[in-house]
């Protein structure tokens, strides 16, 4: 999953967090299935913007969205080596080094009211992440993160009162329980642990909002970063002892790392500076098909086309609510 931008504060604009970008006002209204902190505020018209930009923001988008999946999907090759959790603790490590070096927190200025959701945000981030690829192992990538994908499709229906809106949160749950319904090969666990991975994701949003609102810039959320990583850091030192990486394990976990944070926060960067937020929600959203294209093509983890239909009804509820929306 991505990591998501810090909220502005009211102190001057800040790059956000790895793996998505820009500074938005803290109490800007999330659209539909996107991070509220994705939000940037009045972005021009997208047919005013020059056709070369509008291209390579496109262009950019396609391979932020590709490198984030295709991170996990070699990072899932490492699973028989360190296990999922071994993995996530490399990634954390990456996620850490990237952030703590674009956020620069002043941790000694942290104050108890600024400390609380910095701590909530860390362990909500290493569960989200660790959730997240132990179902991947158990359920493959599509599902797993069409799954997690619930979360801030949840966030943005939750408090909308929209007629259309309530049509998108039925068919999305349509779609969950089409996915769910009993049959011999259904891993339950595993789609509970996508489930937890939306959970976490949705808690990851609420308070990346309140970190941006109370520590300024990227700060918040680099320290997160930091102590979500030493909160790995035994897990790291286990794994590394009871079950020693190869070489290429190790290389493995390294590059999902860096696919999954670095490469896709720069190319974000580098998108919400030419395409409106509206756009990039839309194609956020877009996701969970992209991971059902690696988890096939990547690892030969083939859908049905009943899930098939499942991922497309979620993606176009999502896409449906976001161009259905004013302002």
């Amino acid at each position: 999953m991505r990591l998501a931008p810090a909220s502005r504060t009211p102190a001057p604009r800040a790059t956000e967090i790895a793996h998505r970008t820009a500074p938005t006002p803290a109490d800007s209204d999330p659209g539909p299935g996107l991070d509220p902190s994705l939000e940037r505020g009045p972005a021009p018209d997208l047919d005013q913007r020059p056709t070369g930009r509008r291209f390579a923001g496109v262009a950019t988008m396609i391979g932020s969205g590709l490198s984030n999946q295709t991170g996990a999907a070699i990072g899932s090759q490492a699973f028989p080596v360190m296990g999922p959790v071994g993995v996530v603790a490399v990634r954390q490590y990456v996620a850490a080094i990237v952030l703590l070096a674009v956020g620069r927190p002043r941790l000694r200025s942290f104050t108890w009211w600024q400390w609380r959701p910095v701590v909530g945000l860390a362990v909500v981030f290493g569960t989200m992440n660790l959730s997240l690829y132990s179902a991947i192992d158990r359920i493959g990538l599509g599902l797993a993160v069409t799954l997690e994908f619930l979360g801030p499709l949840c966030i943005a229906l939750a408090g909308s009162r929209r007629r259309v809106d309530a049509c998108c949160a039925l068919v999305a749950a349509a779609a969950v329980v089409t996915l769910m319904r009993p049959r011999p090969s259904a891993d339950y666990p595993g789609m509970g642990l996508g489930l937890l991975a939306a959970v976490c994701w949705a808690s990851y949003i609420l308070l990346n909002r309140t970190v941006g609102r109370r520590v300024p810039g990227a700060q918040g959320s680099a320290a997160a970063a930091g102590i979500s990583a030493l909160m790995f850091l035994p897990v790291g030192i286990a794994v590394a002892v009871h079950q020693p990486p190869t070489v290429s394990a190790a290389a493995y976990a390294i590059i999902a790392g860096a696919l999954s944070s670095a490469v896709p926060y720069l190319a974000d960067l580098f998108t919400l500076r030419r395409v409106p937020a509206q756009a990039f929600g839309l194609f956020m959203s877009v996701n969970p098909v992209l991971a059902a294209l690696v988890g096939w093509v990547g690892l030969g983890q083939d859908l049905g086309w009943t899930e098939w239909i499942s991922v497309g009804a979620i993606v176009a509820a999502n896409a449906l609510s976001i161009l259905t929306r004013r302002g």
